[in-house]
């Protein structure tokens, strides 16, 4: 029986409420069943990560610990980078021959699909579709064939979920942690308590 699994990759430094609320919107709505969790490992357009692949696994494995339908993969941490999704999508391919995916993505992602690297035989094969959450306060008309002259082919595998992704970013987490602001609800307590214990986001880096 052929299986749909869901797609969230991110940096994940650290993972937030938004993160989580777009796995299970997506699986809900497109009633997957399940959501794989996949933090970048050397993600080509960053040369660094604020924290180590080892905490950035761990803070999204805690975070997604406590739904059944969420798995955490490391098909990016565990092999060289530079990493780029249409690898990630035939290693997955390979781990999971029964599965059909859906990328699920905010509205910022999919905006800027065309500049992603062979993004032409990602996501115009038919094989892959792509969920888009609207993002709060991004202006802008959003339209699945909005990609279609770069992308031929694109819109017909292009689902627009109903929910609009709740508007939190990873960089405004660190930025409240490093001027001891609350994080209270919009990361979850368990990744709170594993930044508190390792002390992760107490110094400045380059952004």
């Amino acid at each position: 029986m052929t299986r749909n699994i869901g797609l969230v990759g991110g940096t994940f430094d650290p993972p937030h409420i938004a993160h989580l609320i777009l796995g299970e919107h997506g699986r809900e709505e497109l009633h997957l069943d399940r959501v794989l969790y996949i933090p970048a490992g050397t993600p080509p357009h960053k040369d660094h990560t604020r924290t180590s692949d080892l905490h950035r696994a761990t803070m999204t494995a805690v975070a997604i610990a406590d739904n059944p339908y969420f798995e955490m993969s490391r098909v990016d941490l565990d092999r060289p980078g530079p990493h780029y999704t249409i690898d990630t999508v035939e290693l997955l391919r390979a781990q999971y021959p029964d599965a059909d995916f859906t990328f699920i993505m905010g509205e910022d992602m999919f905006r800027d699909l065309p500049t992603w690297r062979r993004a032409d035989g990602l996501f115009t094969d038919g094989r892959l579709t792509v969920a888009v959450m609207r993002r709060l306060g991004v202006k802008g008309e959003l339209r699945a064939d909005q990609h279609e002259a770069v992308l031929p082919g694109l819109a017909k595998n292009v689902v627009m979920l109903k929910s609009p992704l709740v508007e939190i970013s990873s960089t405004d987490v660190v930025r409240r942690l490093r001027h001891h602001e609350s994080v209270k609800y919009l990361v979850p307590e368990s990744v709170l308590t594993y930044i508190r214990e390792n002390h992760l986001y107490e110094e400045a880096v380059p952004s």
